[in-house]
């Protein structure tokens, strides 16, 4: 794949930041769109009021009602990490606001599929609930939520997923993504819509004297930022400022000890300190853990874990789950070759298209979103995965790269092709899909004119969005920390990465596929600068060169009680 690294434009005369602030620092900040310290102040009291988002003022009615009867209240989630803790957050949120009954139900993903429908409604019936409730789906489950409303249920419909032209006809619906909606971050996760909805229902009976009269005091909100912190990183949401907020949050308390034993039990189980958590950390040991089990089962297990108040039965629960993690890594790698040999045959007979759309019907239906991701990494192309699903239809999980909204690529794909695609919704970088398996062919062909479309041919090289170079003097443990201070890092606020052409004074792998360095800047060569790029190419690296040019991030490496810079080379070039 070529790639070329790209330096960010920052002009610091348009930031407004303290005469004392690192330069080094303002350009980072600069280049994510941020110009002033106030956006890095973490505080509670930071985050945009719930008052503006449509649709909260009725949901809080509607629940707060439910919970002032004493009616049955069933919770309908999704089967990912954003939907889990969603889920367990409702339950225990609500059950400490008094509510005598509620219960969770999410749709097997491969008996149901995703969402509302009119299929999970029959079972919802079985728990008789007087009010359903959908955390991160729902938006587009226009007969599910008819079925249910012509079951007697009241619906209300909690989503973050962009709506179709038609909106379910629930009795409320909390959506910063609706049209109308007025809430200035547009960007929550499902957990974090549950989250703010009911922030302001425990305000409302507040207000109504409910608590008081109960004899219960009114949970504190902030004890759930845990789970708002996990669901919002592992859904890869963008991190603007409100979001930054949450999730700096949650992992404060986490890292504090403040969490619930399942997270707790998940870190160790994967051997990591929950003292030092990252959004690294989220992204890759936490998220993928309570996913596998919607993947390759019932994501009823990980909201399990999360829910218990058990550290014995979290620990069993955690480990339950990283099984299921090792299980799907091995499903994925199987995959992952058989794509890869037929990408190989593809290239050998020409170019490689603008598009990847890959079908096998031995392929593992919860696995594909992965494979999609891994292929859309190592090609830089839109990538659709699809498995076999229920009824002659298969089921696509899309990844896309930066210049094409692929939801929107899809629905170019239906408004031209009316009959091509069942069913298909998500967001501008993932989403899901299903169509007739004898129409693939056909659809793969749709799928590319439109990508075409709305590419151009220099959007199909890989970018690495770079901050610049680093002087000889900013290469310090303070800078390093300077920089560690602004986290949370994430989607659409990464973390800093630098680049620069470096003298090769050392390098030897390490552990299987890890190359351990030793660099010098160009215009310091005496500074030696430890340095390590991991999973590299062991047929390239090391090789008989002096000179290279590397993108990196600048790290704080501890060793028994000892700390010191490394370099984390994410690219890697022979000069």
């Amino acid at each position: 794949m070529n790639t070329r690294i790209q330096r960010r434009p920052v002009d610091l005369s348009t930031g407004r930041f303290a005469s004392d602030t690192p330069k080094i620092l303002q350009r980072v900040l600069l280049g994510r769109g941020v110009t002033s310290e106030a956006e890095l102040d973490h505080r509670l009291a930071r985050l945009h009021p719930p008052q503006t988002m449509r649709g909260v003022d009725t949901a809080v009615r509607l629940i707060a009602e439910a919970i002032r009867a004493q009616e049955k209240i069933l919770i309908v989630g999704d089967f990912d990490a954003d939907g889990a803790t969603s889920s367990t957050l409702a339950v225990l949120a609500l059950g400490a606001m008094g509510a005598a009954s509620v219960d969770f139900l999410v749709p097997n993903r491969f008996d149901y599929g995703y969402g509302l429908t009119p299929e999970i409604v029959m079972v919802a019936k079985e728990y008789e609930p007087a009010l359903l409730i959908t955390v991160d789906n729902g938006i587009s489950s226009i007969d599910g939520v008819a079925a249910a409303k012509a079951s007697g249920m009241k619906v209300v419909v909690t989503d973050h997923h962009l709506p179709g032209e038609q909106l379910p006809d629930a009795d409320a619906i909390v959506n910063p993504n609706q049209p109308g909606c007025q809430f200035p971050s547009k960007n929550l996760a499902g957990v974090g819509v549950i989250f703010y909805l009911l922030s302001r229902l425990r305000t409302a009976l507040v207000e109504s004297g409910w608590f008081a009269d109960q004899g219960i005091s009114p949970p504190n909100m902030a004890d759930y930022l845990d789970l708002v912190a996990l669901g919002t990183v592992a859904d890869l949401v963008p991190l603007d400022h409100n979001n930054r907020i949450l999730v700096h949050q949650g992992i404060a308390r986490i890292r504090a000890g403040r969490c619930r034993p399942g997270i707790a039990a998940l870190l160790e189980v994967a051997g990591r300190d929950q003292r030092r958590l990252s959004t690294t950390d989220i992204g890759f040991i936490l998220g993928p853990r309570i996913n596998a089990a919607g993947r390759l089962d019932d994501i009823g297990t990980g909201i399990r874990c999360l829910l218990t108040r058990d550290p014995s039965e979290a620990r069993e629960l955690a480990a339950e789950l990283d099984a299921l993690n090792r299980d799907r890594k091995a499903i994925e790698q199987g995959m992952q070759r058989e794509a890869m040999a037929a990408l190989e045959k593809l290239q050998l007979e020409g170019e490689i298209p603008w598009s990847l759309c890959l079908y096998d019907e031995n392929w593992h239906q919860g696995v594909v979103g992965i494979l999609a991701s891994r292929i859309k990494e190592k090609f830089h192309r839109p990538v659709i995965a699809f498995a076999d699903g229920d009824n002659g239809l298969i089921k696509g999980s899309a990844r896309s790269i930066p210049g094409l909204h692929i939801r929107d690529t899809l629905s170019d794909v239906d408004a031209a092709h009316p009959k091509l695609i069942t069913k298909f919704g998500g967001h501008a970088m993932a989403a899901g899909l299903s169509l007739p398996a004898e129409k693939f062919p056909a659809f793969v062909d749709a799928f590319e004119a439109a990508v075409r479309n709305r590419l151009t041919e220099k959007q199909l090289q890989a970018v690495i969005d770079s901050d610049g170079e680093l002087e000889p003097h900013e290469f310090t443990l303070q800078t390093a920390a300077t920089l560690r201070a602004c986290a949370p890092w994430g989607q659409a606020f990464p973390e800093p990465l630098f680049d620069g052409e470096f003298l090769l004074l050392q390098q030897r792998i390490v552990g299987e596929r890890h190359l351990k360095m030793v660099l010098a800047p160009l215009q310091s060569p005496q500074q030696a600068l430890d340095a390590i790029a991991f999973n590299v190419d062991t047929e390239q690296w090391p090789r008989p060169v002096d000179r290279v040019r590397v993108a990196y991030k600048l790290d704080i490496n501890e060793f028994r009680g000892r700390e010191s810079l490394q370099l984390l080379v994410t690219y890697l070039e022979a000069m």
